[in-house]
């Protein structure tokens, strides 16, 4: 009968030496295990315990099905092929343990035989074929095809961690399968054929004897035995250590919706001065990242040729909370100013990420510590300075907010005044963009064609906060969330409707007492179009192409509404390479739109329009974001293709196809 005898030609002294190397194995692995851990509880507290339904289901669909990793396929394939096989072999090797030792040692009982045996040989079998394809993929990607995202790591000692996993993964594997093709070569079992691998390798040996056979074998064992053993005591040393330590961040992950950024925490002062000011969920974060560059290959200041890879970000911080005191500090020695303020936040990085990093939240943490200690660059200064006086990074006079609506007739209701159904909240650069009045006029005129009820704060908007909060600004964040508040506390109206996404996300996601409903107008234009409401007189005959706004799309998840809207107009769409949750930023966000220029390869939004400009047929961009409109016309000009491309709002296109 096939029976799995695990100490097969492994003499006495062979079987206690693999015990007490066990023992070691296990008290390494669970230094390194405390070693860690201690790091984690000298961070912040943070809470992360609610939603344990949703937290579990994350992790069977992230870490176990890896759904996300998935998306990019060859990769995420390998990922899948390399990971099961190892828990499938670790599974393996753990029942094989309590088959022979547990069953010898209290019940005389073995349950590895007979069926049960063959179909866990062909199981385990397989699942090694599986991890050496995975483990092949790996060899070929990192050193044939060398993507870049894989070479310019921010250290040679990290790639060399990166050689030694594949490398020990290899010849375990190998190794495994040779000793047993060794054991069935000499026994030759009637079940060998249950054991493919094994049975076609044993075929290799059969003509070295016996003698030879056996003693290669223990050899083998031994080898096999020994880097097995000395892989595991590694795991919380090397980057295998993100095997336990993603399912973990999965499972702590933020369940908010992705555009409420975390208040700041006040320690020295607001933000992160040094490492333990980070809570020991960023923490996790930094131990988590498994080095695949995703988020850098995604993320537009990376690709600009700035100094920002938010993925050698989490890589510098992991390495910088084990050094030993050599006097560097955080800002300036491990993470320098140009890197901090790079970051468009455009969640492109966030929102690829296998494990759920939080790049922007703990990039904003420091950015908080640099603005409280004064560095920042002028004009993000006086940007500061305007909304803090103002209300609005313009430096015009809140009187001034509505002078855009001194050519309608009638005037547009006072929310403050009299009861609206629809609240407008304009924004700045729809408010005070001397390019866009004329987009803002038009979305008033739809507006009232479409029967809509709705007023504007007048002089009482202020800055909605979005940006200055991403900044770092948490101080002037809340004045100006107060300040909004208390003009809405003033008015009667039943929901928000905005053009700005950056308004749409603070209003929907982080201000605390609005209760109301938030809408983006395209969600609004789908919404009257689909019901009859709006009546679009004109079908247009333009081939477009359509810009997916960060914080409407990646932030807020609306990408059908505009391209409904779109289709509507008869206008045709044509897709983008990048679009959707892939949408390359046009680099205004988080304040980027507020600060000087460095020297950059080229502009991600002159970037976008040669993307856009090269697609066939097509006539127009659509944005739906004054930020985009303003920032796209720019490099339309710059790029020289005034006379192949033009930058539509979307309103655009329902104000001519009315």
């Amino acid at each position: 009968m096939p029976i799995r005898e695990t100490f097969w030609n492994i003499p006495h002294w062979a079987e206690i030496g693999q015990y007490i190397a066990a023992l070691l194995t296990a008290l390494v692995f669970a230094y390194g295990i405390w070693r860690r851990f201690r790091r984690w509880r000298m961070g912040k507290p943070e809470r992360r315990t609610d939603k344990l339904g949703a937290r579990l289901w994350s992790v069977i669909e992230q870490a176990i099905v890896q759904r996300r990793s998935l998306k990019d396929f060859l990769p995420g394939f390998m990922h899948l092929l390399v990971f099961w096989g190892i828990v499938v072999l670790l599974i393996g090797t753990a029942l094989a343990t309590v088959d022979w030792d547990v069953t010898h040692l209290f019940f005389d009982f073995q349950f590895l035989t007979g069926t049960v045996y063959v179909l866990f040989e062909i199981f385990l079998d397989i699942f090694g074929i599986l991890l050496l394809i995975g483990l092949g993929i790996a060899i070929y990607r990192r050193y044939i095809a060398r993507p870049d995202r894989l070479q310019n790591m921010p250290s040679r000692a990290l790639a060399g961690d990166d050689a030694y996993v594949i490398v020990m993964l290899t010849l375990i594997t190998i190794s495994g399968y040779l000793a047993e093709g060794l054991r069935i070569a000499v026994t030759q079992p009637a079940w060998a054929s249950w054991s493919p691998v094994g049975n076609a390798i044993s075929k290799i040996f059969l003509a070295t004897g016996d003698p030879t056979n056996a003693t290669l074998h223990l050899a083998l064992w031994i080898f096999h035995i020994g880097i097995s053993f000395a892989l595991i005591a590694s795991i919380p040393f090397t980057k295998l250590f993100h095997i336990l330590a993603s399912p973990f961040n999965i499972f702590f992950r933020s369940l908010e919706p992705v555009g409420a950024l975390a208040p700041a925490r006040y320690n020295s002062g607001p933000g992160v001065s040094q490492w333990t000011e980070f809570t020991w969920k960023q923490i996790l974060d930094f131990e988590s990242c498994t080095r695949c560059g995703r988020c850098q290959d995604e993320c537009p200041a990376h690709a600009s040729g700035t100094p920002l890879s938010p993925r050698d970000i989490m890589l510098k911080l992991d390495a910088h909370i084990y050094e030993r005191k050599n006097g560097r500090s955080l800002h300036g020695d491990v993470i320098s100013g140009e890197e901090i303020w790079a970051c468009t936040t455009c969640l492109a990085c966030v929102s690829v990420c296998p494990v759920f990093i939080d790049h922007v939240g703990s990039i904003t943490d420091m950015r908080r510590h640099l603005v409280d200690e004064g560095q920042v660059d002028a004009q993000l200064q006086d940007a500061l300075a305007n909304l803090g006086r103002y209300g609005n990074s313009f430096g015009k006079s809140e009187r001034m907010r509505a002078k855009w609506t001194q050519p309608l007739d009638p005037k547009i209701k006072d929310a403050r005044r009299e009861p609206v159904e629809y609240l407008w909240f304009v924004g700045d650069y729809a408010s005070y963009h001397a390019n866009l009045t004329d987009t803002t006029l038009r979305t008033a005129e739809v507006f009232r064609r479409a029967g809509i009820d709705f007023g504007i704060l007048y002089e009482g908007e202020r800055n909605s906060g979005n940006d200055a909060r991403r900044v770092g600004e948490e101080g002037l964040f809340e004045m100006l969330v107060e300040e909004n508040l208390a003009a809405m506390e003033r008015s009667k109206f039943k929901a928000i409707v905005t053009t700005d996404p950056h308004s749409y996300n603070t209003l929907k996601n982080e201000y605390p007492d609005n209760d109301h409903d938030v809408l983006h107008y395209a969600e609004l234009l789908d919404e009257l179009i689909s019901s009859g409401e709006l009546k679009l007189s004109k079908q247009l005959d333009y081939t477009v192409t359509y810009q997916d706004p960060c914080y409407l799309g990646r932030y807020n998840d609306i990408y059908d509404a505009p391209r409904r809207v779109i289709e509507a107009t008869g206008c045709k769409l044509v897709e983008m390479p990048r679009s959707r949750e892939k949408a390359f930023c046009c680099a205004a966000g988080g304040g980027r739109v507020w600060m000087e220029e460095s020297e950059i390869e080229e502009r991600p939004s002159e970037g976008r329009i040669q993307e856009a400009a090269g697609l066939p047929g097509v006539r127009a961009l659509v944005v739906a974001c004054p930020k985009d409109n303003a920032m796209y016309q720019d490099a339309v000009k710059t790029t020289g293709q005034e006379d192949q491309l033009v930058v539509k709002d979307l309103i655009d296109l329902v104000h001519e196809a009315l």
